[in-house]
């Protein structure tokens, strides 16, 4: 439970940095950015080692990469040229 835990986070923080490298414009502050990915990758680790048991680490890890994504699309802003785009229309 403790490596899934230590996997997930270290997943969580990988992702949320390669969000804040390739987005980096479109969301809010890079130390936001940094936290929310780890808690998103632990609390998708919780509820999926809570829903499945022990003895699935790999669907555990998929699941707290899945959360910690789903939780860090929610900081994405729209583009510029969106929002002008949409205000005309």
């Amino acid at each position: 439970m403790i490596l899934e835990a230590l996997g997930s986070a270290l997943l969580g923080l990988a992702l949320a940095w390669a969000a804040a490298h390739r987005f980096g414009h479109r969301l809010p502050a890079r130390t936001l950015v940094l936290a929310t990915g780890p808690a998103g990758a632990l609390i998708g680790a919780f509820i999926t080692h809570t829903a499945l048991g022990s003895g699935h680490a790999p669907a555990t890890l998929l699941g707290a990469v899945a959360v910690s994504a789903a939780l860090l699309s929610l900081l994405l802003r729209p583009t510029r040229t969106r929002m002008r785009h949409s205000a005309t229309a």
